[in-house]
């Protein structure tokens, strides 16, 4: 039996680690989910008038804004599933009480990035953002060529002289000059945690397996 003792000590402490990371992937799962929601509800709420002073946890809040663009915009390399490469339109925006601010307007594939878009009214739908793309590994912006790789909020604000604040363009009224809104959706948002969850638990068999498997070669020596 002391043969038997160890490896079964050994398999049983690596089961239970194993078994209860995936439990914890399980809770966190529960908890995105949650989290999830909560943002889909902020995003479908209804929409107020632009705040008097917005900041980083009104994130999602939904508004309404109307004005004119300035026709200063930057381009952030992106892409979608249905469309294929292009490039997220970040435009600077002027309220109608003087407000400067950015749109992210939406999407532009590749052939029309460089179309002519001068100032235009628009009326808004939209969501205030501070998007969380930025990070040690994002390449600096190519302002020669204004691509910018994630939406840096404060940088893009510094760039095109408004204030940090973005609106993400739900729908508009108005002359959109052939970009197509990209709102803001939960389904950039990662939820890997099933994933995880299954792959410490079948990590966990085989732990087992090898555990059974190691026991019965010690009982095969001893005949």
């Amino acid at each position: 039996m002391r043969r038997y003792l160890f490896p079964l000590i050994l398999g049983v402490l690596g089961c239970a680690a194993l078994i209860s990371l995936g439990v914890w992937q399980l809770q966190r799962m529960a908890w995105k989910e949650a989290m999830l929601a909560q943002i889909q509800s902020r995003i479908d709420g209804a929409p107020v008038a632009l705040p008097a002073d917005p900041d980083p946890s009104m994130k999602y809040q939904p508004v309404t804004v109307s004005g004119t663009t300035t026709g200063d915009e930057i381009d952030v390399l992106s892409g979608t599933k249905d469309l294929g490469g292009g490039y997220q339109v970040i435009s600077g925006f002027v309220t109608d009480d003087g407000r400067r601010i950015m749109l992210d307007r939406g999407f532009v594939d590749q052939d029309h990035r460089r179309d002519p878009r001068p100032p235009t009214r628009l009326e808004v739908v939209g969501n205030l953002h501070w998007p969380d793309e930025k990070g040690s590994a994002t390449p600096a912006p190519n302002l020669s060529e204004n691509i910018w790789f994630a939406r840096d909020v404060p940088a893009m604000a510094q760039k095109l002289g408004t204030d940090p604040v973005l609106v993400v363009v739900a729908q508009a009224a108005g002359d959109m000059q052939g970009v197509a809104p990209m709102p803001v959706a939960i389904q950039g948002i990662p939820n890997n945690h099933l994933s995880y969850a299954v792959q410490w638990l079948m990590i966990a068999v085989v732990w087992a397996g090898m555990t059974v498997a190691l026991i019965w070669r010690i009982r095969q020596r001893q005949f």
